[in-house]
């Protein structure tokens, strides 16, 4: 029956319609009746439904967020404004290895923390023990926008062999393809890999060459955040690639990026890898955000061994004076071994590292504020700061790291295999990135109009098409009768506001919004419906 407030279709009249192929824009109506796209057309009747006049404005499918980091915040916002009013109708969480889920009862602690250093407190029963469970609480109140979720591969090794550094037994990679199974068949589209973050960072070829093959039984999507954004790129992606060769699964890589200037120049290289991978009948794109600045959470300025045991141990560790001079020494100087991934603060300096989020109101005051900055301010020295926000914030500080080069980032965001996503860690009152609520805006309006990496066009299908196909939304992401009415109609003066000083500006230029047929925005404001819901995929 039809969602909209009145009980009857909605008539969009006179859109230049983009379709999310590619194709250029047309002139015409569309109905919505129900939750469908129920006729394209030029004139169509008009009778019984409420109209929009959308002349001058274009319509699209709605924008897909291919890699996000919301899976916590639509439990507790699920109306969801930021995202909304950049035209975003489904996003893609549990990415990096993170997810809320499964959980079992000696891991949940381990996970809750897990998740905690990376979104910020997170309680003990917003962690679940499976997809189900995580889906039945998004949908219990209702979610504004629709979900696919990925398995997190950190929860997977946290049920099995906790925060141990070693490879795993064959019996527990067993018991790992069992839980990742359980998911999967649930209607999780994927698993999500974090080669940097432990405890995914510790998993060996075996653990993921054979989760790979469950990932492919099942028909799903293996995604990566590779083991380095560095110097040790190029080898990462060649390990990603073997791991797709052998089983056999469809890849995604995470964030497709070079990290530090003197690796910058490397994206043209590594792009011919993913080429010739597919040339070899690998089946593998990438997502990337429109930004020269990355985020994350300031454990990721140690090296992955150093956080063996969990945050309890790291804590444990920095206390230790001997430990934390020679922890001092590898953030700060490098590893001497040439095989090492090479240290975030030797590649960018503390200067490009700003705080973004504490979860601490002792330390609320820093952030905004460099490493540098910051610590001047506090009379101490930047290694120091950092051992204290690990202390008294319990790992849950968040940082961006300014450290891309704009000719890489162009090279990325304009190939081929490229699509959309925001990688937003939201953290509400925080000064967190600008691209959780910029950036489907930002490549819609700035990298098209401005900067013209991007036809209009081809900008939406990244945002569209694109990702539909690579997550399985067989009815979503296209502009064609029958299919799910998730819709965005935008007009020309369409552009993100938030920047690095001021994050949490809401974009210009989007018009309305739809999910499933019923108005999410409308004259360009949130309406708090919730007609969204967890998909279920495969």
């Amino acid at each position: 029956m039809p969602r909209n407030s009145s009980g009857k279709d909605t008539l969009i009249r006179n859109a230049r319609l983009i379709d999310g192929t590619g194709a250029p824009w047309f002139e015409a109506d569309l109905r919505i009746s129900g939750n469908r796209i129920a006729a394209i057309g030029a004139a169509l009747p008009a009778e019984d439904a409420d109209i929009v006049d959308a002349r001058g404005c274009y319509l699209a499918p709605g924008f897909i967020d291919a890699h996000c980091h919301d899976d916590l915040i639509c439990l507790r916002e699920p109306d969801r404004p930021e995202k909304v009013l950049q035209g975003v109708t489904t996003l893609v969480v549990g990415n990096c290895c993170f997810s809320l889920y499964p959980a079992t009862a000696g891991s949940a602690e381990m996970l809750r923390l897990h998740f905690s250093g990376l979104a910020g407190e997170t309680q003990a029963d917003e962690v679940f023990d499976s997809f189900d469970g995580y889906r039945q609480a998004l949908e219990g109140p209702g979610v504004a926008l629709n979900l696919v979720s990925l398995v997190g591969h950190a929860a997977i090794r946290l049920a099995v062999l906790g925060y141990e550094r070693r490879a795993a037994s064959g019996e527990e990679i067993a018991a790992m393809q069992a839980l990742l199974a359980q998911q999967l068949s649930q209607g999780a589209a994927g698993l999500s890999l974090g080669l940097v973050y432990p405890p995914s960072a510790y998993a060996d070829t075996n653990e993921l060459n054979a989760l790979a093959e469950t990932v492919r039984a099942h028909g799903k999507l293996l995604t990566a955040h590779v083991r380095s954004y560095e110097a040790g790129l190029l080898p990462s992606i060649d390990e990603f690639i073997a791991i797709l060769r052998a089983s056999g699964a469809a890849g995604l890589l995470s964030h497709l990026q070079s990290a530090g200037k003197p690796n910058w120049g490397a994206i043209p290289k590594a792009l011919d890898r993913l080429e010739a991978a597919r040339a070899e009948g690998i089946d593998i794109s990438f997502d990337m955000y429109p930004y020269p600045a990355g985020s994350s959470y300031m454990l990721q300025l140690l090296p992955p061994a150093a956080l063996e045991g969990g945050i309890d141990a790291v804590r444990a560790r920095l206390r230790d004076p001997a430990r934390r001079e020679a922890l001092r020494v590898l953030v700060e100087e490098g590893d001497p071994d040439p095989h090492a991934a090479q240290s975030k603060i030797v590649l960018i300096s503390w200067h490009n590292v700003r705080i973004s989020a504490t979860a601490n109101p002792a330390l609320k005051p820093l952030e905004g504020k460099s490493m540098v900055d910051a610590a001047r301010e506090l009379g101490i020295s930047p290694f120091d700061l950092m051992v204290r926000c690990i202390e008294e914030d319990q790992g849950q500080t968040g940082i961006i790291m300014f450290q891309l080069d704009e000719a890489d980032l162009r090279a990325a965001f304009t190939h081929r295999l490229h699509m959309v996503g925001s990688d937003g860690i939201p953290r509400p009152g925080t000064k967190p990135h600008p691209r959780a609520y910029g950036s489907f805006p930002r490549v819609a309006g700035r990298l098209t109009r401005e900067q013209g990496w991007l036809t209009l066009e081809d900008a939406v299908r990244r945002m569209t098409a694109m990702p539909a196909q690579r997550f399985g939304l067989s009815d979503r992401g296209i502009l064609r009768p029958g299919m799910i009415a998730d819709l965005t109609l935008f007009d020309e003066t369409i552009m993100d506001k938030a920047t690095f000083e001021t994050p949490t500006e809401m974009p210009a230029g989007i018009r309305s919004v739809f999910v499933a047929g019923e108005a999410v925005v409308a004259g360009g404001r949130s309406t708090f419906a919730r007609p969204g819901r967890a998909l279920i995929t495969g």
